[in-house]
């Protein structure tokens, strides 16, 4: 596994919103083809600029997010504009027709980055799920010595049949959830299963978990996939780690 670590990127921290300090990501794409990758704000605030660029094999794209930002990215694969002008991707697809997405989510299965950036001082919370299923291997390392997380693993190589989300050619391009797939109670959490001690993890779940030990398999999945970091650091992304 290539070290995300060790990649050379440079961070900067800029200024805005009346001197505020923000957080800048670098988002790698270490993949041998190109993506698209989309962002989203939470909490009803205001979209980031860059709400979905491309990004070719070895390219890097830097977004700047302000104080108390809290939202997630993802990578769209497979992506291609038809003869009208419209824009979709086999994967993670957010519907707006376009490369930016405008304020909409990754439809799953979408392996997420997932952040709440401090204020005043305090800590970044962060995680990667696969709560919503898994696309793409993809990895985050803060600019300091916080604890980074990945996803590293191809979990489309060992997806269940029940579980695929096959691609034009019949490959299997992403794994859903036994939540999205099944929608059943005790896979998403709900009804009778909508407690910590109600909903353990799953043979499903658990195919997630071993492949990816730091990432969210399912809902309840905090105490193993949830990180924290103090001090207004900067992050890097990186798909396919």
């Amino acid at each position: 596994m290539k070290s995300i670590a060790v990649l050379s990127f440079s961070l900067t921290l800029a200024v805005i919103f009346s001197g505020a300090q923000s957080a800048t990501f670098t988002i790698i794409n270490n993949c041998p083809y190109t993506i698209w990758p989309g962002t989203l704000t939470g909490a009803g605030k205001p979209q980031l600029s860059n709400t979905g660029f491309e990004l070719a094999s070895g390219a890097t794209q830097t977004v700047a997010a302000p104080v108390g930002w809290s939202g997630r990215f993802w990578a769209r694969t497979g992506c291609s504009t038809d003869g009208s002008g419209k824009f979709t991707c086999e994967t993670a697809d957010c519907g707006s027709g376009q490369v930016s997405c405008n304020g909409a989510g990754g439809t799953p299965p979408a392996s997420l980055v997932e952040l709440t950036l401090a204020e005043n001082g305090g800590q970044d919370f962060y995680d990667i799920s696969l709560v919503d299923g898994f696309n793409l291997p993809v990895g985050l390392v803060p600019s300091t010595a916080c604890p980074s997380t990945s996803c590293p693993a191809n979990v489309n190589s060992i997806c269940p049949p029940e579980l695929a989300l096959k691609g034009v050619d019949g490959t299997v391009v992403g794994c859903k959830s036994a939540c999205l797939a099944l929608n059943q109670p005790q896979y998403c959490c709900t009804g009778a299963y909508g407690t910590p001690e109600t909903c353990p993890p799953t043979d499903y779940s658990k195919i997630f978990k071993t492949q990816c030990p730091q990432a969210y398999s399912y809902a309840y999945d905090d105490k193993s996939s949830t990180f924290t970091c103090t001090g207004g650091p900067n992050y890097a992304i990186t798909f396919c780690p």
